[in-house]
């Protein structure tokens, strides 16, 4: 198996069968028995072992936190032990909070119980990415926390990826996880055995074999929106926007001078916090007293897949965030099933040509 430089690389595969003892290998907690792993050209027994692990990049599920240190110094932990000065340790913990969304002032003194799960494992990325190494593991990383964390957890890591361009191993056994932030899929079967290594699109257009298959599973056709990403399609932004400072009467103000029944509620950093009706606004005093918060929202690195259970659950449109969880705009159910019937219209070509 070659892994391309600055690619993500999922190993999936059932239970037991090897994803992360395979990986284990590559900073040699588990030591191979036989063969050779290479990382830029070196073989990396010729490494020594503790050096290895140092310049490598390793976040499991649960987060793996000291809970006797602070976030600061959770996040600090690898550069000390490199011995790097206290003032660019100091720059570099600031750096990876703001850069995983967590705000310094708020989180740097924090011990680990005083953290929500998803804010936990974004400490444990921050952790794994503090002394810039070339390569990061990711063992299951987000399979401890809800289904609405997790699809922001995945977000977040395609953005600092985009930005960042790791090397990235990252073991799964959920095949959706899989396709959607995968450069490329390794499909493991018994004792570690690739049963297909390709790209996302290869693999769910034609499964090597019949487990390949199962894996994939039903509604192939649903998980090629896992393919797109929201930024890919064109975004709606004709949304009135408030901040929360703004009185009730100016924002009804503009609902009625534009005839519209909703306005989105803005936060003094931008991030999306709730919509308004303009029934709701007549003799409320603040705009903290009204509307209702959003439950669901994506990103620009969400999926089209991502964005359709948003929509469903929010009814007709979702808010779209992008970095820093500012607002960007709202995707419409007509954009997500004009882009459903281009991939049928394109699948049932393909199927005339053959």
């Amino acid at each position: 198996m070659h892994i391309p430089a600055g690619e993500v690389v999922v190993f999936v595969g059932p239970s037991g069968c090897g994803k992360t003892t395979t990986m284990k290998m590559i900073n040699r907690l588990i030591e191979p028995t036989s063969g050779t792993i290479t990382i830029g050209g070196r073989d990396n027994r010729s490494l020594d072992a503790v050096q290895l692990r140092r310049t490598i990049g390793y976040a499991i599920q649960q987060a793996g936190l000291f809970p006797h240190l602070t976030v600061a110094q959770n996040v600090g932990m690898v550069p000390r032990l490199l011995r790097w000065p206290k003032e660019r340790i100091a720059a570099r913990v600031e750096e990876m909070l703001d850069l995983v969304g967590l705000d310094p002032a708020e989180y740097h003194d924090r011990y680990p119980r005083r953290l929500s799960g998803g804010q936990q494992q974004r400490v444990g990325v921050a952790r794994a990415l503090a002394a810039d190494p070339p390569v990061l593991l990711m063992d299951e990383p987000f399979g401890a926390v809800d289904p609405i964390t997790r699809g922001n957890l995945q977000d977040e890591l395609m953005r600092l990826q985009l930005e960042l361009r790791k090397t990235v191993v990252f073991v799964t056994h959920e095949f959706d996880e899989a396709v959607k932030l995968g450069d490329r899929i390794a499909v493991l079967g018994p004792r570690s055995t690739i049963l297909q290594y390709d790209t996302p699109e290869a693999i769910l257009a034609k499964p090597a074999d019949e487990t390949v298959a199962g894996f994939v599973g039903a509604g192939a056709s649903l998980k090629q929106l896992s393919l797109i990403r929201v930024r890919d399609v064109p975004l709606a932004d004709e949304a009135i926007t408030a901040r929360s400072d703004e009185t009730p009467a100016q924002i009804r103000e503009q609902l009625e001078q534009r005839n519209r029944r909703f306005a989105l509620v803005l936060d003094e950093r931008d991030r999306p916090l709730r919509w308004v009706r303009a029934g709701e606004l007549a003799g409320a005093g603040t705009l903290a007293e009204v509307g209702r918060p959003i439950t669901d929202f994506v990103t620009t690195q969400s999926t089209l897949r991502d964005a359709l259970e948003a929509i469903l659950a929010e009814g007709g449109s979702a808010v779209v965030t992008k970095e820093r969880g500012r607002y960007a705009g709202t995707i419409e159910i007509g954009t997500v099933m004009t882009t459903i019937n281009q991939l049928r219209a394109t699948a049932e070509e393909a199927g005339e040509q053959r």
